[in-house]
């Protein structure tokens, strides 16, 4: 599946299309290696490794990652925008990271949709992932990228989502930003929207990227 975005201040376009478990990009009219040098920088974000065990048993090297705005679905954390049903309910499940059980997840009833707050990413903020677990049996979660600077939603996956009481990592997914960003000069303003298309999901731990920055 094919979706065309264009840039709002530009001609340019990217196409990004549904591969495997990410966005795969062909970017035309990227920006020269000059204006990259003066392209904005997206601010300093906290580091950690929630999925170090799970990417080593993966066969990966450990990423880090920083957990998105709101994403913990915790009280006091910025508010995701919800519609359809979907509501912060408590408990959840027992978290793979962690292995004890959730305080609070964001779930996701059929026709549910949750957007993130709009986050800063770069050509470098390429991945994101979280837990997630059907609730009462399995589970179709449809996860998107939105781009406030561009129009369009990419379509990156439909996950099947098992029944379980534990909440286990999702696929390393791509958010094609190394697309989106040279597009808008450096930088681009990025959210995360889920909607179940069947079933009851449940999702907690919501993390962009390993941005490795020194």
């Amino acid at each position: 599946m094919w979706s065309r975005i264009k840039s709002s201040t530009a001609s340019r376009g990217a196409l990004l299309a549904l591969a495997g478990t990410g966005v795969v990009a062909i970017v035309a009219g990227a920006p020269t290696a000059a204006q990259a040098a003066q392209a904005p920088l997206c601010p300093e974000t906290a580091l950690s490794q929630p999925f170090a065990q799970i990417e080593q048993a993966e066969g990966h090297t450990p990423n880090y990652y920083s957990l998105m705005a709101g994403g913990a679905f915790e009280a006091g954390e910025t508010p995701w925008t919800l519609s359809g049903g979907a509501s912060v309910a408590s408990g959840g499940g027992v978290s793979e990271l962690t292995k004890t059980a959730v305080k609070s997840s964001l779930e996701l009833p059929k026709g549910g949709v949750a957007i993130s707050p709009v986050t800063c990413v770069e050509p470098s903020d390429r991945t994101f992932r979280f837990l997630v677990h059907g609730e009462g049996g399995p589970a179709t979660v449809t996860v998107s990228v939105v781009y406030e600077e561009l129009d369009g939603i990419s379509k990156v996956i439909a996950l099947g989502v098992g029944k379980g009481t534990e909440l286990v990592a999702s696929p390393i997914l791509n958010t094609g930003a190394h697309a989106a960003a040279k597009l808008t000069g450096g930088m681009a303003r990025m959210s995360i929207r889920f909607e179940s298309t069947s079933g009851t999901a449940r999702i907690d731990d919501v993390y962009l990227d390993p941005r490795i920055r020194r």
